[in-house]
This record gives structure tokens, sequence and C-alpha cells, in this order.
């Protein structure tokens, strides 16, 4: 009788068990997922406990840990990362908006810190300190003609806000050195690197990443821009490598209608969520292109892919990275952190933009060189996308693909040309910009005066052949060896770089890129396009 009863209950607890299996097997799997780390996690302990008290040498525990937790990562995917304690606070900077130090950007120069302006607002501007002096000491510790590189002038100059930093400074109208004591504070970093109109019409934005003061500063520059007649607006997000998702749904906000979708997310331990526009953007009418490039990820990807899937505007440029991966952060007990991928993110009309990353991070990391060799970077047609991932537009039918990047309205070729192998190497000996900085250095009090503001700097200030001539001379010093064709084939540009420089260093980097980028191909496109009616209209409709 007993074993009768012994053997029921035995039928009815594997039945219970194969019933509780049966409603909910992704609970049971879930505890058997969550037992076989347990299991790991202290087959792990047992192997650091093993190398610490019997391995043969002294072993870094800490490194090794460190180590191990990086090799596992790269096993997941190429997005997915480990960031040292010591590597957080810096991570983490440009996407908050801001830093604590004195508020000047600078160059090491002649081996000496040379400012080379004070930021609008910043604790140096409010002392006095003025773009071209030399910081000859800090604290009392001499740092001209030491070797002093970006690093320690970080080391020195930032720190905590609210602390103090004493410094002599060389300024070329005085004498004596000039004492200066500087109240740490917080410096904004940009992530809006440009915002002025093109022609009468047209505005011009340019993003530099998505960080938290993305938005406001967005909203800033389009306030600006309307009281200057904006219709149009060009937004330039080539190069932008991405950012907060946050600010890219933001962003796009700024464009789409009230409730249309602007990205949904989906992962197996991260439930499908949906983003969608408020209805409260700044210019939900009007022309818009959006410029892409190679570098544009991410954070930019969502932002186009949503203004191309909505047929909102015309995207131009060259297909972008292809990164469609979400990363949520996640601090280990150290103060350490990994980014983990937690989920892929889709553009409205369903489409992942990530590009494959089956064949491990190496391969995953040259497919920008692949590119190149592949010629899809001077040519549209070299291009070829998986029909498999085929999508359409929501509102003209227009045929879009996922898989790898958003690919542009116009394809704009890339200029590598041989000819600007001559001025990379005067860019990459520094011999080019430092130039700039001794011209500048020895000009500023006079290119003020002569010009009154930027406008007549812009349309009257012209780089000499003389100037060209000292630069080429420099150059062989550093053997650079000169090269007529490739001079005369680039020295337009280069004059307009140099001049550009010049009005960043005086003006503001807001100047520089409406000098440098006014005889930009991509942008002169968008301008043809949006003053052509039809061409835009064509654009935006269904080729079948």
């Amino acid at each position: 009788m007993h074993k009768l009863v012994v053997k029921k209950f035995r039928d009815i607890g594997i039945c219970l068990f194969v019933a509780i299996l049966l409603i909910n097997p992704v609970k049971f799997a879930a505890a058997q997922e969550k037992e076989d780390v347990q299991k790991n996690q202290l087959k792990f302990a047992r192997l650091l406990r093993l190398v610490d008290s019997y391995y043969v040498d002294s072993a870094n525990v800490d490194q090794l840990t460190e180590k191990a937790i990086v090799n596992v990562l790269t096993e997941l995917d190429p997005h997915s990362t480990y960031i040292s304690k010591e590597e957080v606070d810096k991570m983490n900077e440009p996407l908050k908006g801001n830093f604590e130090g004195i508020g000047i950007s600078f160059n090491i120069f002649h081996d000496t810190l040379l400012v080379n302006t004070t930021i609008s607002g910043g604790p140096s501007e409010k002392v006095g300190l003025r773009a071209g002096d030399r910081i000859i000491e800090v604290d009392g510790k001499n740092i001209a003609g030491i070797g002093l590189k970006n690093s320690d002038v970080f080391d020195m100059l930032r720190g905590d806000k609210g602390t103090r930093v004493d410094l002599k400074v060389k300024r070329k109208s005085e004498h004596e050195l000039l004492d200066f004591t500087i109240i740490r504070d917080k410096i904004p970093i940009f992530s809006l690197d440009a915002s002025y109109m093109l022609d009468e019409s047209t505005g011009y934005i340019k993003l530099n990443k998505f960080s938290a003061t993305t938005t406001d500063e967005f909203i800033t520059a389009m306030n600006g821009l309307k009281k200057d007649g904006i219709k149009n607006l060009v937004l330039d997000l080539r190069g932008n490598g991405g950012g907060y998702l946050k600010t890219a749904i933001e962003i796009a906000d700024q464009f789409l209608e009230d409730k249309k979708l602007v990205v949904y997310t989906d992962g197996m331990n991260d439930p499908k969520r949906e983003y969608k526009a408020s209805g409260k953007g700044t210019f939900e009418k009007g022309k818009l292109v959006v410029l892409v490039d190679e570098g544009s990820a991410s954070a930019s990807e969502i932002v186009s892919g949503a203004i191309q899937d909505w047929d909102r505007g015309i995207v131009i440029g060259r297909r972008s990275f292809g990164k469609g991966l979400v990363q949520k952060p996640f601090f280990l007990t150290d103060g350490s952190m990994v980014r983990l991928t937690t989920a892929h993110y889709y553009t409205p009309s369903g489409r992942c933009i990530q590009k494959p990353y089956d064949e491990g991070v190496t391969e995953y990391r040259k497919e920008q060189y692949d590119r190149l060799a592949n010629g899809e970077m001077f040519n549209a047609d070299s291009i070829h996308f998986d029909e498999s991932q085929k999508h359409k537009t929501l509102v003209n039918g227009r045929f879009v693909y996922g898989g790898g990047g958003v690919m542009p309205d116009i394809f704009i070729p890339m200029d590598t040309s041989h000819h600007y192998q001559y001025v990379n190497s005067l860019r990459r000996k520094q011999v080019t910009y430092n130039f700039i900085l001794d011209y500048v250095d020895q000009n500023r009090d006079k290119i003020k005066r002569k010009f009154r503001d930027f406008d007549e700097y812009n349309s009257k200030f012209e780089i000499t052949e003389e100037d060209i001539d000292t630069i080429v001379a420099k150059g062989e010093k550093e053997g650079i060896k000169k090269n007529e064709e490739s001079l005369a084939y680039t020295i337009d540009n280069l004059k307009r770089e140099i001049k550009a420089l010049i009005a960043r260093d005086i003006y503001s980097r807001n100047d520089f890129y409406r000098v440098y980028y006014s005889d930009d191909e991509a942008i002169l496109k968008a301008l043809e396009v949006i003053q052509n009616q039809k061409e835009y209209d064509d654009l935006l409709v269904t080729a079948e």
C-alpha cells in the first residue's frame, strides 16, 4: 500500500512538472539559464582563486579579470564593451555636455601652451585671459619648454568645480608675466558645430553628436534661424557617430508630426518598445535635406532613417555606418562599467540597419576599408543590398533597405584623388596648422582692426601666393618634397582651409564652417534640390 501511495505521488509530481513546463516553458528555460550562470560564476571564481594561490609566478588577478570580461564581450557583438573605472568619467563627459575646468581651447605650440580661444561665459574669459596668451606657469610650476603633452594640460587645468588654479601668462603687449587666479567651473561641450543661413531661405545645422544638451542646442539654433527667415533646412549628420537614443528621438521629433513612429527597439530580454513623435516639433513643415556618410552611425541613422521612412525629406551623401544595436550601461562592483547590447532598433518601416557581424569583430571593423576596396565610396552601383531586407517607405512606398546602414536618395562620391596626398602630408606633419598658429599669433589684432566682423573678413580676406610658398618651404624642412602638379590641383582647397581655420581662431567655430563648406559638393547639391521643387518632389515619389 505504501509503495502504491509513493508511486502515485511520484506520478502526480512528474505530471505537475510536465504541466508547468508545458504551460510556461519560457520561465523554466529562464530558471535553467540562471542556474547555468550561477554554476559558471562559481567555476570562474574558483579559477581565479587557484591562480592566486598556486600559479608559478605572480599574477595580477584584476588584470586577468578585466581581460576575461573584454574577451567575453568581444564574443557577443562589436558594440558591447567594457569601460574601466578610470575611463568611465572621461567617457561620459562628451555626452553629458560639460566638464569642469577653466574654459579654454588650446594648442601646444613651440613647446608652449597657447590659448586659442576662451569659452564664452567661462571662468577664463571672466578673469580676462585672452586668445594668444601663453601659459608659462600653473600653480607655481613651470610648464614651458618641458615637452608638454595634451594629457598633461588636461591633468593640470581640469578639476572639480570651485577649485582654484593660479597661472602666470605671457602676453605679447606686456613686458612682465601676468598673474591670473581662476576658479574652475562647469564648461559646456557643444554638440552643435554650426548654424547659419546658406541663402535667404535655407538654413544649415551641423551636429557632431547626440548628447544630453543637443536638443536644447538645436532648438536655440532653430529659433535663431527662424529670425533669419528659414523656410528650408539642411541637417548635416556627416561624421556624427551617435549618442543617446533619447536625444535621437527628440531630434527626429522636431521634423515629424504627432504620433508618427520614430523608432522601435526589440530584444530577447528587452520587450518591444515604440517611440513616437509628440507633434511639438520646431520644423514639421518645409523642405528638409539630411546629409550622411560612412561616419554617420547609430543615433544619426535613427534620425535619417525616420525622415526617409516617412518621406519627410531627402537624404544625401554616402551609405551610413550601419549600427542598429542598442547598448545599456551596467555598473560592475568596482565602479567599472559594461555597455551591453540589449536590443536591436528598427526604423519606422521595420528595417534594422545593423550591418552583419557574424564573421567576428576584426572583419566588422575593417568593413569601412572593404567599402573603399569595393568601389562603393565612389559609385552607388557598387553597393549591393540583400533583397530579403527590402522595405517600403510609409507614405510614398519607395524601396529602402535594411541590413547595412541608410542608403541616401542622392549619392555623393568620396573625393580621394591622389592629388590630395601632398596636402595631406602637410596636414599630418602639422605644417599647415603650425603656419596658421604663427599667422594668427602675429596678425590677430591687425585682422580685427582691418575687418569689422566675419562677413567683411569672409568677403575681403584672401590667402596669398606668398603664404602658400611659406607653407611649401616649411614642408620641405619637414621632408615633404614640393609636388607642383598636386599643389596646382588642390591650391584653392588649401587656401579655403587656411582661411577657415584663421576664421575659427579669430571669430568662431561657426564661421569656420561658413568658409570651409562654401564649396561643399553635398551642400551645393542640397541647395540645388531644395530650389527645384520638381526634383525635390520626384525624389520622394515611388519608382514603381
